[in-house]
């Protein structure tokens, strides 16, 4: 139990301390590059939206979308986890 924690804790450390401490990294990925092709086309093209935040670097957004992502799958195996046990016990259910 004592390890479960530390291992949490180191997590945690290695998951904040980027956010807190690399300030201007930069990670060039496909929408700064769909940005720059939509210039290239059209010089006179003016965004229409605003990012509400703005991290403090490129490397903050690939982190978030990540999380984003390891979320999205995490609560898509847990609902078919959740249906899978619930077919089972229904099945050996004598009731």
């Amino acid at each position: 139990m004592t390890q479960n924690i530390l291992l949490l804790v180191v997590v945690a450390i290695m998951v904040i301390a980027p956010l807190m401490f690399v300030k201007d990294s930069e990670f060039g990925g496909a929408d700064g590059a769909a940005g720059d092709v939509i210039l290239e086309l059209n010089e006179s093209y003016v965004p229409w939206a605003e990012p509400i935040i703005s991290p403090p670097g490129g490397e903050t957004e690939s982190l978030l979308f990540a999380l984003q992502a390891a979320l999205g799958a995490g609560v898509i195996c847990f609902g078919l986890g959740y249906l899978k046990g619930k077919s089972a016990v229904k099945k050996n259910d004598l009731h």
